[in-house]
């Protein structure tokens, strides 16, 4: 693999000086390009046996990726030096080296002696074209691009899309390639989203590595050969960015500037919905409405499955069943709840549907290898499949949505786009309830795109709302995507099923997309397949009070399992649940806010903020809500205790956010006591944490009754609030609600920015953590309860200042110490 040339470009111009915006180095068969898109991320797209795979060789092909935004900026300066045997360039504060003898390279940080090595990749390589057809006995084995890298002794790798499993995927061998697959199970892989990005924490300090590369493909992380992360390609070559830490929040942003960030989502998108497949008529979905609003149980959406449209044709609906759309959207909207259809690719071929009728005249589908238009079966038979991979095909689809915005339709769930297919009319192997491999999108192969086939129908959706809905902030919700899906999308995790270890399993699941760069996701409440239990659906809610989206979704054939269909105890419960959400919406729409500046998700893994803490990083049966509010489910039948790892810090239990326990030193676990009405939380010390009243619905996110519960910390402590109005334009109100210990003297001041208008604003202050206020000055009131100083402030107000008798030592190493 000796690379004996090598140029360094500006534009596709030599540069003189060794200088320029990419390097491209290459021997006798290979090809190897260095770039640097941003600021600690570089670019290395390796080419093997390019002189083959290209008629270009030795220049690279121009790619188009599904992934990397579109309006990415021009690269940044690159230095190359020629040492012999070895190329040295130097780039966006990191440096590459190649071997150019062997062909092993490596990325680092840091310079001298002080230089780190983040990546080293001492093997990679590829296969020349054969003459094979696409399809024969070896397709599950399609390796066209080989790639190999260290993967150190306690290294942990994160991320890597949809997966089941533990956080930490090491020991894994992953397929990616989106899979309709139901029931899928705690062992099944590939699922519905495929990301090749993981986070790899090691001694405490983070990197990442993104694979952009829609292709079937392989990682094998660590299992089969214990020191190497591999990956291999159907493709033929390997685009791959690595970014720099050195905190995972640090690659996390980076994954973001390089793919897209995800978009505020309405208010109303992060109350609680409902959903079956099932509910087939106008009156069926009244009556779920009336049954949640008879039970004062909050609902803000309701989902309707396949059965409203007419014999499954997309963009039409059953008259029968839903005489008049826009009335019953005007109807539920007065409830306080939005309607939410679902849309499928798959087209029905029928002469005379306009749907139909456009798609061939304006040659917008997919295609068979020999040219002619693919036909299959999904829920139409027979069926046929736009290709989202041309833009515009994209166009065309954004402007069906019309037919939804006319009705006052705000959100819309994307399903069956891995895409799903049942059957071919044409018979062909398939891998999967899929589209065959040699199936063309325009001149690309279904081999290259399937797995960004999700991307462009999200895409249109977000368009076409954006389009003939500009007021309003569209809800996408989809079940397949692949990178960058984040700028289009919430996903949510498929058709699990109704039993304990599905509800264990959703959490590293979220987690595990929220660590792919997806920060908002979440899983079906109660399994959708099989029948859920009164106990399951209770806890379930439990553990959902942090999923950045929360439905209750369940399948035709399945018991019903809204709500109230398992007695007075379960759906007290439940309602408890609800309105302990409800409650934490300022939170939640403030982290929300907050992931569409930082691409921190909403549901965090205790990795993101402790990942030099060994225990943290694998610890995935619990979750943040931002850095300092724990959430420890119970996810086991009959449970009314469990252990919660507590990291470092001081966090006092404030279970339910209303009954206040014990502090306990961090760095061990603890044992809480959670009876079937009982959720276990933990606060940190430092933590300010915004909550408002319960509510049978969203109106506005500008909150008129707000409390801050506060544990205060040796220096105080720290909060934030985002408020707008909760849908439409960007714009809004930041508040930082800030305390600073000054001696014996505690400050707590209001900052605020941004260009939300004034409102009267009710406030309180809940804080924890003071034994020995002497005086507070600034409040209109205040008070003891239960250990906890209650402060009620005037309107408008700026500042207050509480006098303390002594300094409160918040370090004392005790397992628990009482609040009062």
């Amino acid at each position: 693999m000796r690379f004996s040339s090598f140029a360094v470009e500006s534009g596709g111009v030599a540069a003189a000086g060794g200088q320029g915006s990419e390097v491209r180095v290459w021997g006798e068969s290979d090809v190897l390009v260095v770039s640097a898109p941003l600021p600690g991320v570089l670019r290395v797209r390796l080419l093997p046996e390019a002189r083959a795979n290209s008629l270009g060789f030795p220049r690279a092909p121009v790619k188009q990726s599904f992934a990397v935004r579109p309006d990415l900026p021009a690269g940044l300066t690159l230095n190359a030096a020629d040492l012999e045997d070895e190329l040295l360039v130097i780039g966006a504060g990191l440096s590459f080296r190649l071997d150019r003898v062997s062909g092993a390279w490596q990325v680092l940080t840091g310079s001298g002696s002080s230089a780190r090595v983040l990546v080293s990749a001492p093997v990679w390589g590829g296969e020349a074209p054969t003459q094979r057809p696409a399809l024969d006995a070896e397709r599950f084995n399609l390796r066209r691009s080989r790639l190999s890298l260290d993967a150190p002794e306690g290294a942990a790798f994160l991320g890597f899309g949809e997966r089941v499993g533990p956080i930490d995927k090491r020991g894994m061998h992953l397929t990616f390639w989106n899979t309709d697959c139901f029931p899928h199970h705690t062992e099944t892989d590939p699922l519905y989203v495929s990301v090749p990005f993981t986070t790899v924490l090691h001694e405490g300090r983070a990197h990442g590595v993104f694979v952009d590369e829609p292709w079937r493909m392989e990682a094998d992380v660590a299992r089969a050969h214990p020191h190497e992360l591999r990956w291999a390609s159907a493709g033929p070559e390997l685009d791959v960015y690595v970014l720099s830490g050195p905190r995972p929040a640090d690659v996390l942003r980076r994954y973001a500037d390089l793919t897209g960030y995800a978009p505020m989502p309405p208010l109303w998108a992060l109350g609680a919905g409902q959903s079956r497949w099932g509910y087939r008529t106008a009156q069926d979905l009244r009556d779920v409405i009336q049954g949640y609003r008879d039970r004062n149980l909050p609902l803000d959406s309701v989902y309707v499955d396949i059965d409203y449209m007419d014999a499954y044709k997309v963009w039409t609906v059953q008259r029968a069943n839903f005489p008049d759309l826009r009335a019953f959207v005007r109807e539920a909207g007065a409830q306080g709840v939005k309607l939410v259809p679902i849309i499928d690719p798959g087209v029905k071929v029928e002469a005379g549907y306009d749907v139909y009728e456009e798609a061939v005249r304006g040659d917008h589908l997919v295609r068979t290898a020999r040219g002619d238009v693919l036909v299959g079966e999904v829920w139409p038979d027979p069926a046929v499949f736009p290709d989202f991979t041309r833009p515009e095909v994209v166009n065309w689809w954004a402007g069906r949505h019309k037919f939804f915005a006319d009705a006052g339709i705000q959100g819309q769930w994307n399903d069956m786009n891995e895409p799903a297919c049942f059957s071919l009319r044409e018979p062909r192997e398939t891998e999967g309830k899929t589209l065959p491999y040699d199936a063309r999108h325009g001149n690309r192969p279904h081999l290259e795109v399937h797995n960004a086939y999700a991307n462009g129908m999200s895409e249109a959706s977000r368009a076409g709302y954006a389009k003939f809905s500009p007021q309003v902030r569209p809800w996408i919700l989809t079940r397949a995507g692949y990178a960058g899906i984040q700028r289009h999308a919430t996903v949510w995790t498929g058709d699990n099923t109704a039993t304990w270890s599905h509800l264990s399993l959703s959490l590293p699941m979220i987690q595990g997309l929220g660590l792919s760069g997806i920060p908002f996701a979440g899983a079906d409440v109660g399994g959708f397949g099989g029948d859920t239990t009164g106990e399951l659906l209770a806890r379930w809610y439990q553990a959902a009070v942090g999923y950045a989206f929360l439905r209750n979704h369940s399948a035709l054939g399945t018991a019903d399992q809204e709500p109230w269909r398992f007695g007075d105890t379960f759906t007290d419960v439940i309602r408890a649940a609800l309105n302990l959400r409800y409650r934490l919406l300022p939170h939640l729409y403030t982290l929300a806010q907050a992931a569409t500046r930082t691409a921190l998700p909403v549901m965090r893994p205790l990795a993101l903020h402790w990942p030099a803490d060994e225990d943290a990083v694998r610890e995935d049966t619990q979750y943040l809500l931002g850095e300092g509010l724990m959430v420890a489910p119970v996810l086991r039948a009959g449970h009314r205790r469990r252990l919660v790892y507590l990291p470092a810090g001081r966090w006092a239990e404030v279970f339910n956010l209303s009954e206040f326990g014990a502090v306990h030193a961090g760095g061990q676990h603890v044992v809480a006591n959670a009876p079937l009405h009982t959720l276990p939380m933990y606060l940190r010390a430092g933590e300010a944490v915004p909550v408002t009243e319960a509510a049978l619905h969203t109106t506005s996110a500008r909150w008129e009754r707000l409390s801050w519960l506060v544990h205060a910390g040796r220096d105080g402590f720290i909060g934030q609030l985002f408020e707008d109005a909760g849908d439409g334009p960007a714009g809004g109100r930041l508040t930082r609600l800030v305390g600073e210990r000054q001696g014996t003297r505690l400050v707590i001041r209001r900052e605020a920015e941004g260009d939300a208008p004034a409102f009267e604003q009710r406030e309180a202050l809940h804080i924890l953590g003071l034994s020995h206020v002497r005086e507070v000055q600034g409040a209109a009131s205040f008070a003891y309860e239960d250990g906890v100083l209650r402060l009620t402030l005037p309107a408008r107000w700026q500042t207050v200042t509480l006098n303390l008798d002594e300094e409160d030592d918040d370090t004392v190493p005790t397992d628990a110490l009482p609040i009062d």
